[in-house]
């Protein structure tokens, strides 16, 4: 009797699954969904602001003369906290991990005694002068090939003016600072051309055939002057008379 019901039982139960598979795929034969030819989903593309999408232009780049005017040497001293790991920038302090900078501007390169600067370094010679030092910072390894530095570099060319003014605070005989690039005028317009004036028209040809206008009858010419009257004839003197013949 126990084994009736327990076949029972489980006769119950493979019927329940059975029947529940059997829905399950029949569900799936009425209801299919088609597969879409190409996975995932549409989206609608996105629209350009004010027209056709543009590439947008690179801003200007800015002299470091006029960035340096406008430096802020506090803004550039927060800025070099993270270097104070690796730098001193007090007066008198000794070498670190890399050289100290205090009077850095102006100094002359690879001459910290007591650091052992890479050969890269050692070769550059000259002293640092602001428009090296905004190279070195802009990406220390394309500057100086094997350098020791490890810092990356900083992008930002307006943080990099606010360190070089605070570094060029660090000295007893502050470099002066480079004046800024003036600013070139605008070349004036050139003036438009005037206009030519407008041809007169030519005087039409005489027609053919049309005998032309006489020629004017010249003056007549002056008549001579009379000539002066001569002075009258003299009478002839009488001729002497024939002497009488003598008497014989």
């Amino acid at each position: 009797m126990e084994s009736l019901e327990f076949n029972k039982a489980a006769g119950a139960i493979l019927g329940a699954l059975l029947f529940t598979v059997a829905t399950g795929v029949i569900a799936d034969a009425i209801f299919a969904v088609p597969s879409p030819a190409k996975p995932g989903y549409a989206l609608p593309a996105a629209k350009a602001e004010g027209g056709s999408a543009t590439a947008a232009k690179p801003a200007p780049s800015v002299p470091l003369p006029d960035l340096l005017a406008k430096a802020d040497p506090k803004k550039g001293e927060a800025d070099t906290k993270p270097c104070q790991t690796c730098h001193n920038f007090q007066k008198g302090a000794g070498v670190k991990i890399g050289p100290p900078l205090y009077g850095v501007v102006g100094r002359k390169k690879a001459s910290v005694p007591g650091f052992a600067y890479s050969p890269g370094m050692k070769s550059k010679g000259g002293t640092w002068t602001f428009a090296d030092i905004n190279t070195f910072i802009t990406k220390p390894s394309a500057y100086v090939s094997g350098t020791k530095m490890t810092f990356a570099g900083e992008s930002d060319p307006v943080k990099r003016a606010d360190i070089i003014a605070y570094l060029r605070t660090l000295s007893d005989n502050p470099v002066p600072l480079p004046k800024p690039v003036p600013e070139k005028k605008a070349a004036p317009a050139p003036a438009k051309a005037a206009a030519p004036a407008a041809a007169k028209p030519a005087a039409p040809a005489p027609e053919a055939g049309k005998a032309s206008a006489p020629a004017a009858t010249p003056a007549p010419a002056p008549a001579p002057a009379p000539a002066p009257a001569s002075a009258p004839a003299k009478p002839a003197a009488p001729a002497p008379a024939a002497p009488a013949p003598a008497a014989k």
